[in-house]
């Protein structure tokens, strides 16, 4: 059995982009609010402020150093926590760039919703994906209404190519996951 390897650190925080902008107009405007209050004291002290909680942050995040009291975790379970929650945003970010991007759906939203597809098939009715894609898409769409979740999950279907081609709706997702999930009843 592999394993895969977490992503280096450097991915994470670009995936956090968007929190860590945020993150810095606030405490630019807390520093200019400071400034108005009590001129460049009051800036040092919003400052400082910042930069404590910002190190508590970091503290809490980051993996414990090698020997540091707490429980005796193995190489295997540190690597395992490490790569259970940059995979968790890795996922997240390809959930979110999924619903606002068809490309990015396909690139990585796609095939997570085909593999789960493929495993209830499976599982479940002793059908394979690739094989009977026919038959998968009877159990899948058994509602004349569900007929467009099958674009989506459609192993046959090209990939998008194009920039500004829209994601996956949310509502199509949810709908979507809600019949993944009915499919191993």
């Amino acid at each position: 059995m592999t394993t895969q390897s977490a992503p280096p650190p450097a991915d994470g925080w670009r995936e956090a982009g968007p929190e860590l902008i945020i993150a810095a107009v606030v405490v630019a405007a807390a520093a200019v609010a400071g400034y108005a209050a009590g001129g460049l004291a009051g800036t040092a002290v919003v400052v400082a402020v910042a930069a404590v909680v910002a190190l508590a942050v970091l503290r809490g995040l980051a993996p414990p150093a090698d020997g540091a009291p707490g429980p005796d975790l193995g190489a295997a379970e540190t690597e395992a926590i490490t790569a259970t929650f940059t995979g968790y945003w890795r996922k997240r970010a390809g959930l979110v760039d999924g619903i606002q991007s068809g490309s990015a759906y396909d690139a990585e939203l796609r095939g997570t919703l085909q593999h789960l597809l493929a495993a209830r098939l499976a599982e479940h009715h002793g059908i394979s994906l690739r094989d009977d894609p026919a038959a998968a898409r009877r159990l899948l769409c058994a509602h004349p209404r569900d007929e467009s979740l099958w674009y989506w999950v459609d192993p046959a279907r090209p990939a998008v190519t194009a920039a500004r081609a829209p994601g996956i709706p949310p509502r199509t997702l949810a709908r979507l996951i809600d019949r993944l999930e009915r499919l191993g009843d």
